[in-house]
Parts: structure tokens; C-alpha cells; sequence
């Protein structure tokens, strides 16, 4: 079963509001029509509260490098330890792209039984 949930970066901003995940995993994310050229990555958090850059084992941050407006990304539901809540990020932990205005993205879950 997918889910389709909104996540929104303020303008000034580059970490979008939390989403939670609940027992579903990231398959997909879509950039709305403008976007502020940035990459675009994921913060995960299992209680909410505190959000950490997410990386692959190869210590690679989950991403995409440069995102396009109205795009979607696909992402690796087989992480090991899926986040139950997730932040957006415009570009990276290490330089964060805060955009000119309000960007709603579509994030896109998968329950797998």
C-alpha cells in the first residue's frame, strides 16, 4: 500500500516540516514546480524529535546531488533501518540551499508486508 504525504520547506529554509513515516519506508519524493537549485536529502529520526543527516553504508548522504523542479526521485526502500520520521533537505547537511519561497514536495511511502 503507498501513502502520499505533503512536506513543506519555508521560504529562508531548508529542512522541511517532519513527516512520519509510520510503518512504511521512502520510495519516492516530488519537487514541486520551482525549486531553488539544490541538492535534495533526508534527515531521519526515530523518535521525532531529534533529526540526523541519513547516509548509506558506504557513508554516503541519501540523496540526489542536484533535484529539478516538478521531478520524481526514487529512493531505496531497502534501507536497514528505515526512519520513522523524515525532514526534506535542500542540499546537503554540510551546505543546506535555503529556497526563495515556500516548496511543498510530495513524499511517497510504501508499506511492505
Amino acid at each position: 500500500m503507498r501513502s502520499v504525504h505533503t512536506a513543506t520547506i519555508l521560504s529562508g529554509a531548508s529542512l522541511s516540516d517532519s513527516i512520519d513515516l509510520a510503518e512504511g519506508s521512502l520510495i519516492g519524493i516530488i519537487t514541486p514546480a520551482a525549486w531553488t537549485a539544490g541538492g535534495l536529502h533526508i534527515a531521519g529520526s526515530v523518535d521525532g524529535t531529534n533529526f540526523y543527516p541519513l547516509y548509506d553504508t558506504a557513508a554516503n548522504e541519501i540523496g540526489v546531488t542536484t533535484a529539478i523542479a516538478s521531478y520524481m526521485y526514487s529512493f531505496d526502500p531497502g534501507l536497514a533501518v528505515p526512519p520513522r520520521y523524515i525532514k526534506i533537505r535542500s542540499g546537503t547537511a554540510g551546505t543546506p540551499v535555503n529556497q526563495a519561497a515556500d516548496r511543498t514536495l510530495y513524499v511517497i511511502s510504501r508499506k511492505f508486508v
